[in-house]
C-alpha cells in the first residue's frame, strides 16, 4: 500500500477542526494514510474528545443569514463567505448580501445556480458577485444554500449574522418555532430524532463505540454479546445527545424538546430544520 507524505499543514489542519493535540494528529494521520476523516475517528475511537465534527467547517468568514417569506410558508438560509472578519463585518457587504437574500425570497429560488442566475437591477447576482470580489480583493460567494418548505417555517440569526437556522413545523406556531431555532443553534442536533439519523452516521458511531468497549482493558475476553448490548446503550446515550426531539430544552432542562413541543400542540411536529453556520 503506498503512503502518503504528512505535511505540517496537514497536522495544523486536523488539530484546529478536532482540538487534538499536535503529536496525536500526527499519528492518526499517519495511522489512516492521510484520510482527514478517518483521523477523526482514529482520535475518537482512542478516547479523544473531538471538538468539530459536524458541518461548521465550510465558511470561515462571511454572513449568514435566515428569511421566511411573508407566509411563513418558505424559509431560505444563505451564507455570503468571505476571507477576513473585516470583510465581513462592513456595513456595505452585510447590506449586500441582504439584497442576495431579498432576491431569493422575491423569486422563490430553489438552488444556487438559480439564484446566481437572478437579476438584481438589471445585473446577475453571479456578476455582482465577480464585481464585488474585484472591488474588494478578496474571493468570495454563496458558499451554502438552504431552503425549507413547511405548513409554517421559523427563521432564527444567531450571533452577528454568524450563524442562521430554519425551523419546518408541521403548523404555524411562531414561539414554539423561535424556541426550536434557537435550540438548534445552541446544540446542533444531527437529525430531528433517532429514525432520521443517516444510516452512514449510526454506522459510524456504533464502529467507534464498539472500538472504544473493546480497547477497555476490563472489557478483555469479554462475549461479543455484552459488547454489542454495551454499544447499543451508548448509542442510544448519542441519540439522546444528538437528536432535536430527544435533547434536554434549553430553555428547560426538565423536559425533552419533544415534551415541549408536545405542551405548545399535541399534534405539533417538526418536519425538518438547517442549520447555516461559518466555521
Amino acid at each position: 500500500m503506498s503512503t502518503v507524505t504528512i505535511t505540517a499543514a496537514d497536522i495544523n489542519k486536523l488539530r484546529q477542526s478536532t482540538g487534538a493535540g499536535m503529536m496525536d494528529c500526527r499519528k492518526a494521520l499517519t495511522e489512516t494514510n492521510g484520510d482527514f476523516e478517518a483521523a477523526i475517528d482514529w482520535l475518537r475511537k482512542k478516547g479523544q474528545k473531538v471538538a468539530a465534527l459536524r458541518g461548521d467547517r465550510d465558511a470561515k468568514e462571511g454572513v449568514v443569514l435566515a428569511k421566511t417569506t411573508a407566509d411563513n410558508r418558505t424559509g431560505i438560509a444563505l451564507c455570503l463567505s468571505c476571507e477576513t472578519d473585516f470583510v465581513s463585518k462592513n456595513a456595505d457587504f452585510v447590506a449586500f448580501a441582504q439584497s442576495i437574500m431579498n432576491a431569493a425570497i422575491d423569486n422563490n429560488v430553489k438552488s444556487v445556480d438559480e439564484l446566481n442566475a437572478v437579476a438584481i437591477n438589471g445585473a446577475k447576482i453571479a456578476d455582482l458577485v465577480n464585481d464585488k470580489l474585484a472591488s474588494i480583493g478578496e474571493k468570495i460567494g454563496i458558499s451554502k444554500f438552504e431552503r425549507i418548505d413547511a405548513e409554517y417555517v421559523a427563521s432564527y440569526i444567531h450571533g452577528a449574522n454568524r450563524m442562521g437556522v430554519l425551523v419546518g413545523l408541521s403548523a404555524e406556531a411562531a414561539e414554539a418555532g423561535k424556541d426550536v431555532a434557537m435550540q438548534i443553534a445552541a446544540m446542533n442536533p444531527v437529525a430531528v430524532d433517532a429514525n432520521s439519523v443517516a444510516p452512514e452516521v449510526v454506522e459510524r458511531e456504533k464502529a467507534i463505540v464498539t472500538d472504544q468497549i473493546k480497547a477497555d482493558p476490563k472489557m478483555a475476553g469479554k462475549p461479543e454479546e455484552m459488547i454489542s448490548k454495551i454499544a447499543e446503550g451508548k448509542l442510544n446515550a448519542f441519540f439522546k445527545e444528538n437528536t432535536l426531539l430527544a435533547q434536554a430544552f434549553v430553555k428547560d432542562g426538565s423536559k425533552s424538546v419533544g415534551d415541549y413541543l408536545k405542551s405548545v400542540n399535541g399534534d405539533l411536529e417538526v418536519i425538518s430544520f438547517k442549520r447555516v453556520a461559518l466555521g
